[in-house]
């Protein structure tokens, strides 16, 4: 017989989860303080909270009072703070993983603090590992710290003495109620380990020192752009995804629809090669250089290992993405729980354009080891070699011939042939991307003078924006300058962007706007020398988050909401590279003496 849900376990529209992250796992935090989705100890890893995708496993921390919601940052971190005002108090509750993080063990820092009158909250802590079926265990108290087995992981809990252990029909756990008087605080610290431990619970104050500092040293001091404090937290947020091997995976969660009540749901907890390349080129140009090195470090040693046979994604640990499989739970509304992907089994040719780009990039700030010359030259020999083979491009869908794959290839050519410390032979670099140019206009531009998506394919693609503002073709290009145009006029709707027409449906109709696209559209328009424009593309499109700033893929114009796993790593690092573009830099500049920019009022 099935079991309904609590309210505590009820999940909420994306736009009201927090995310806290130390670059080997993260966590989403709702409105009610509820922990709903922590994978341990590694981002792959089994949930051990799981009620985003309809489990019971839940770290709450919640107001007995009626409350009503809100949060914030601390500036340039991923440290939450949950922030709730009730009839007679206001309450915070301080929320991180402890940073610099260990990959074997992840601990969960969370401080009620009673700003206004007595905190009295109830705290929930009810953990399962492999989706439900390996409950606790062995569960006992000694000198007020609890432990237990939560299926092969180690649990330690300290500051819940007083919490009663319960056994319930869905998730056994703990129950707790907690009092703080007026301008104090209380400190919940929660371990998960694969290997156990051998000393003490850590002490709060220690760690809660330790991770300000780490998020104080991680996070650069940002140059002036058209954002600040947006750029700041979408820098935060790729660090928080980037695990000490060098790895950013591409979301933090599995499962969660982009399409609302039509099934599309996918596991981005792994590392796609193409959106580390994007977040490295991001972070040059905002010359925050410990992004760049990571993507550049991951990239070039998968290329090192794999060759021309390098895949589209990978585990944090370089290995092959695990197939897809269901998983039996009932999933985020709208959406079934998927663990796994096929991206294992795709060619992407775009990756090797994109794998050069990230590389000269490094180059151009001399930030390219010499030892990866050698994957310079095995990315190009990739691209010699399958320039003409189908593939399943950029959105991973059926194999052809994509203009994007080949125009993405030339500018990632054309970028490495100016740098000596590549390595690149430059005459050869630019020999293969014109040719690849002239492979692409002979079969892939429209009649109307623009690229089109394929050659079986006419229509535009959104897509096509990113060989465009990597330089494929020289800035202003006549087909440039007509795709761009078509983008706006057949792809965009209140300075949203989608990424390509399905049929004759509307816009909107089948998908929501695609992020990455909107912010690719404004840096597009930036370099046509149309900053009103771009600036009206970048504010649409950062405004496409809730609360707590994060951005999904996708977002559901009509209904304002996410749409797709959360955070999605890409959009953040298109945020920071078009904050940061000089067009848009001088737009602000502008706008806060008075005036604005001179430019056009369309591409």
């Amino acid at each position: 017989m099935s079991v309904e849900p609590t309210p505590i376990e009820q999940p909420h529209v994306l736009r009201e989860y927090a995310f806290v992250a130390d670059g080997e796992r993260g966590a989403l935090i709702g409105p009610r303080g509820d922990i709903a989705w922590l994978c341990a100890p590694q981002w792959d890893s089994a949930p051990v909270f799981d009620t985003l995708i309809g489990g019971a496993s839940v770290y709450s921390v919640t107001p007995e009072e009626r409350f009503v919601w809100g949060g914030y940052y601390d500036s340039g971190s991923l440290i939450w703070n949950s922030r709730w005002v009730t009839g007679s108090t206001v309450i915070e509750c301080r929320e991180a993983l402890a940073f610099p993080a260990d990959a074997h063990r992840v601990v969960v820092l969370r401080r009620i603090r009673a700003l206004h009158g007595e905190a009295r909250v109830v705290v929930e802590l009810n953990p399962a590992h492999e989706y439900g079926s390996a409950p606790l265990r062995d569960v006992r108290c000694a000198a007020g710290i609890w432990e237990a087995w939560c299926g092969r992981r180690r649990l330690r809990w300290s500051g819940g003495a007083e919490a009663v252990f319960h056994e319930n029909s869905r998730c056994p756990g703990w129950r707790l109620s907690v009092r703080v008087p007026p301008r104090q605080h209380h400190d919940l610290v929660l371990e998960l380990s694969d290997t156990g431990w051998t000393g003490p619970p850590p002490n709060p104050e220690t760690c809660w020192q330790a991770t300000e500092l780490t998020w104080k040293v991680e996070i650069p001091a940002l140059r002036a752009n058209a954002a600040p404090r947006d750029a700041t937290h979408a820098y935060a947020v790729l660090r928080g995804m980037t695990s000490a091997g060098a790895g950013m995976v591409a979301a933090a969660t599995t499962g969660l629809p982009e399409r609302a009540e039509q099934g599309a749901n996918y596991d981005y907890r792994y590392v796609w090669i193409r959106d580390q390349c994007l977040a490295g080129q991001a972070a040059a140009a905002a010359g925050a250089l410990p992004l760049l090195d990571a993507a550049v470090r991951f990239t070039a040693e998968r290329l090192l290992a794999d060759g021309p046979a390098m895949m589209p994604a990978y585990t944090l640990r370089g290995e092959a993405v695990p197939p897809g499989r269901a998983v039996d739970l009932p999933g985020y509304p709208g959406g079934q729980v998927v663990v796994g992907n096929r991206v294992r089994d795709q060619f992407q040719l775009d990756i090797f354009g994109e794998a050069l780009l990230v590389f000269a990039a490094a180059a151009r700030h001399d930030h390219l080891p010499g030892d990866y010359r050698r994957a310079v030259a095995l990315a190009m020999d990739a691209i010699a070699a399958h320039s003409d083979r189908p593939d399943a491009g950029i959105w991973e869908i059926d194999d052809e011939c994509w203009t994007h794959s080949r125009l993405i290839c030339a500018a990632g050519l054309r970028a490495v042939a100016e740098f000596p410390a590549t390595g690149a032979d430059p005459a050869a670099c630019l020999h293969l991307a014109d040719a690849l140019v002239s492979q692409a206009a002979r079969t892939s531009v429209h009649p109307t003078g623009r690229w089109q998506r394929s050659p079986q394919h006419p229509e535009v693609d959104a897509a096509l924006l990113l060989p465009i503002i990597r330089g494929a073709l020289p800035r202003g290009d006549p087909r440039d300058r007509a795709t761009v145009v078509a983008i706006a006029r057949e792809l965009s709707s209140d300075f949203y962007v989608y990424r390509y027409r399905e049929g004759r449906s509307p816009l909107g109709s089948n998908e929501g706007a695609f992020l990455l696209c909107g912010f690719a559209m404004a840096i597009a328009t930036a370099d046509l020398d149309h900053p009103v424009v771009a600036a009206r593309y970048f504010e649409r499109n950062r405004a496409a988050c809730g609360t707590p700033g994060l951005f999904a893929e996708e977002f559901d114009v009509t209904q304002r909401q996410l749409r797709g796993n959360l955070p999605q790593a890409f959009v953040h690092g298109l945020l920071l590279e078009a904050a940061n573009h000089p067009a848009l830099q001088r737009e602000w500049a502008e706008l806060e003496r008075g005036g604005h920019a001179q430019g056009q009022d369309r591409p």
